[in-house]
C-alpha cells in the first residue's frame, strides 16, 4: 500500500521482519485490534465532547463566557496529561498496562458524569462533574500516547507501511468521532443528558474489553513476544543504536533542572499577570514549555536525535494554532450552532451536538481522495513534503473562517443563518486536517528516539494541550448582546469579527511555517 501523507525518503529501506503476523489487510494483524480499541476511546470522548457545553450551559446553568472557560481548560489538561502518562509508561509500566488503567479511569469518569447528570441542580452535581472530568483527564494520559506510540512498534525500522498504518488507525479515530455525537448527543438533547455520558461510557468499556481479550494473541512478534509489556526504555528494537541502550530513568544535570526549574517559575506571572490567563491555564502553559525544554537537556541525546526533537517542538508551536481554531467546534461553534444557526427540517429539528459529526464523516469521504492525490503526485515526484502540507492545512482552516465570515457578516445578534456556512467551514476544516493531521503521529514517532517514544508523544500532545485549552480562552471573546469585547486591541462586537480572528491566526501561521519549511526538512536529517 502507497504511503499517502508523506514524501518518499532517502532511508534505505529495510525488509520488515514482522511479516508473518502480516495477515490481515496488508498489515500485522495487531493494527486491527488498535484501530478497534481506539475507535471505541474516541467514541467515549467525543460523545462526551459533543454534549459537554451544551450540559454546562443549559444544564448546570453556567454561562457562555464561564462554560467555555471550564471546557478549554478540561480538554487542555486532557492533552496535558500525556506527558506524565507517556514517561511512566516508558519507564516502569509498560505500554499494555498503561493502556488499561487509562480505559478503566476514562470509564468510571463518564459513568461519575452519568451521575452528576442524574442528580439535581446544585453544587453537589457540580462538585461531582468536576471530580468525572478529573478522571477522564487522568485515564487520557495514560491511554492516549501509549495506543499511538503501539502502532509504530508493529514494524521494524524502515518499513515503508508505517505512514499507510497511521492513516488507517486515524480512520478509526475518525469513525469513532462520527458516530459519537450522533447517539450520545440525540441521546442527550432528546431524552436526557446523563444518558448521553452513558452512552460515552459503555463505549469506552467495550473498546477496554476488545483490548483485554485480544491483545495476548494480537500484538506479538512472529516469534511470539509480546510487544508493549515492558517499559520502552528496557525493550528496544534498535542494537545498532549505542545511547538507546544506556536510558536513564532521570538523565539530567542538576544545572539543567535548576535552569528549566527558574524558567518554569517565571512563566506562572507571565502567562497569569500579562497574557491574564486563569491559574489553570498558566499551569497548563508552564508546564509544558518547561517540560519540553527539560527533555532537549536529556544528557544521553545526540546531536541528530536532539536536531528531530527541536522538529518535533517547531511542527507542535504550529500545531496550536491550528487546533486553536479548530477545537472552536466544541466551544464557540457549538455556542452558534445552538443559538444562530436554522436546524430545522419541517418539523423536526436536528440536534445541535450532530454538527460535530460532519468534520469526521467528511474525513471518512474525503481522505482517499487525498491519499490518490498524494499518490499521482509522489509518483510525478511533485508530492508537497510534511511541513509543507502542514502550511497548507493551515491556509485551508484559515479559508474556512472566512468562508463563515462572509455567511454571518451583518446578521443581528438574534437571527439565524442557514447549515449551509456551517457546514461549509467544517468541509474546509476537514481538508486542512487531512494536509496537517494523519501525519502529524506518524512524523513523531519516526523522529522520537525509541527509548522516549512515549514521553515525546505526549509532548506531541502538550501542543494540543495548550490549543484546547486556548480554544476555551478565545471561545470566551464570543459576541454576546451588549457586551463588547477587545482581544489584543480588536473590537469584537459581532461575528464576523469573532470569526476574523482565527482568519488572521491561521494565515500568519501558514505564511511563517511556508518560509521556513526548507529549513526543517534539513534538521529532520533524511526522516521526511
Amino acid at each position: 500500500m502507497s504511503n499517502p501523507y508523506s514524501t518518499p525518503t532517502s532511508e534505505p529501506q529495510s525488509t520488515p521482519t514482522f511479516g508473518n503476523s502480516t495477515d490481515i489487510i496488508g498489515h500485522p494483524r495487531g493494527l486491527p485490534l488498535l484501530f478497534m480499541t481506539e475507535l471505541w476511546e474516541r467514541f467515549s470522548y467525543y460523545g462526551m465532547r459533543a454534549i459537554l457545553i451544551l450540559y454546562m450551559t443549559k444544564h448546570l446553568l453556567i454561562t457562555d463566557s464561564t462554560a467555555s472557560t471550564i471546557y478549554g481548560n478540561f480538554t487542555g489538561l486532557v492533552y496535558l496529561t500525556p506527558l506524565i502518562g507517556g514517561y511512566i509508561s516508558d519507564q516502569f509500566w509498560g505500554n499494555r498496562r498503561s493502556i488499561l488503567v487509562g480505559g478503566l479511569l476514562m470509564a468510571i469518569g463518564q459513568f461519575v458524569l452519568f451521575g452528576s447528570a442524574s442528580m439535581p441542580v446544585g453544587q453537589s452535581a457540580t462538585a461531582v462533574f468536576v471530580f468525572g472530568l478529573l478522571l477522564l483527564c487522568i485515564g487520557n494520559g495514560f491511554f492516549k500516547p501509549n495506543i499511538s506510540t503501539m502502532v509504530n512498534q508493529l514494524y521494524e525500522v524502515g518499513d515503508k507501511r508505517v505512514d499507510s498504518a497511521f492513516s488507517i488507525f486515524y480512520m478509526g479515530i475518525n469513525l469513532g468521532a462520527f458516530l459519537a455525537p450522533l447517539i450520545c448527543g440525540v441521546l442527550a438533547e432528546k431524552v436526557h443528558f446523563r444518558w448521553g455520558f452513558f452512552a460515552a461510557g459503555v463505549g469506552m468499556v467495550l473498546g477496554l474489553i476488545v483490548f483485554y481479550f485480544l491483545k495476548g494473541s494480537f500484538l506479538v512478534r512472529p516469534d511470539g513476544s509480546a510487544i508493549g509489556d515492558v517499559p520502552n526504555s528496557r525493550s528496544l528494537k534498535s542494537d545498532t543504536d549505542v545511547s538507546e541502550k544506556k536510558s536513564n530513568p532521570f538523565p539530567f544535570t542538576p544545572l539543567a533542572v535548576g535552569t528549566w526549574l527558574v524558567i518554569y517559575i517565571a512563566l506562572w506571572p507571565f502567562f497569569h499577570f500579562v497574557m491574564e490567563f486563569n491559574w489553570l491555564s498558566t499551569f497548563i502553559f508552564a508546564t509544558s514549555i518547561a517540560s519540553a525544554g527539560l527533555i532537549l537537556c536529556d544528557f544521553s541525546l545526540n546531536s541528530v536525535e536532539r536536531s528531530r526533537i527541536i522538529v518535533i517542538y517547531i511542527i507542535a508551536f504550529f500545531v496550536l494554532f491550528f487546533w486553536a481554531a479548530f477545537e472552536q467546534a466544541g466551544a464557540s461553534l457549538t455556542l452558534f450552532a445552538d443559538k444562530q444557526t436554522d436546524r430545522k427540517f419541517g418539523s423536526w429539528e436536528m440536534p445541535t451536538s450532530w454538527f460535530q459529526s460532519f468534520n469526521a464523516a467528511f474525513v471518512v469521504i474525503f481522505a482517499p481522495i487525498f491519499a490518490w492525490l498524494w499518490s499521482v503526485l509522489g509518483r510525478k515526484n511533485a508530492e508537497p513534503a510534511s511541513p509543507l502540507k502542514q502550511a497548507i492545512g493551515l491556509a485551508m482552516l484559515g479559508l474556512g473562517y472566512l468562508w463563515i465570515v462572509y455567511g454571518v457578516k451583518g446578521i443581528p445578534p438574534t437571527a439565524k443563518v442557514s447549515m449551509i456556512w456551517l457546514t461549509g467551514l467544517y468541509l474546509l476544516h476537514t481538508f486542512g486536517e487531512l494536509c496537517l493531521s494523519p501525519i502529524g503521529l506518524s512524523m513523531v514517532a519516526r523522529l522520537a528516539p525509541i527509548r522516549l517514544g512515549s514521553l515525546l508523544m505526549g509532548i506531541w500532545f502538550m501542543s494540543t494541550a495548550m490549543a484546547n485549552d486556548f480554544a476555551g480562552y478565545l471561545s470566551t471573546f464570543y459576541p454576546e448582546e451588549g457586551q463588547p469585547k477587545s482581544f489584543l486591541g480588536m473590537q469584537i462586537v459581532t461575528l464576523d469579527d469573532f470569526f476574523m480572528l482565527f482568519v488572521y491566526m491561521s494565515l500568519a501561521a501558514a505564511v511563517l511555517l511556508l518560509v521556513i519549511s526548507r529549513f526543517l526538512l534539513k534538521m529532520m536529517h533524511g526522516i521526511r
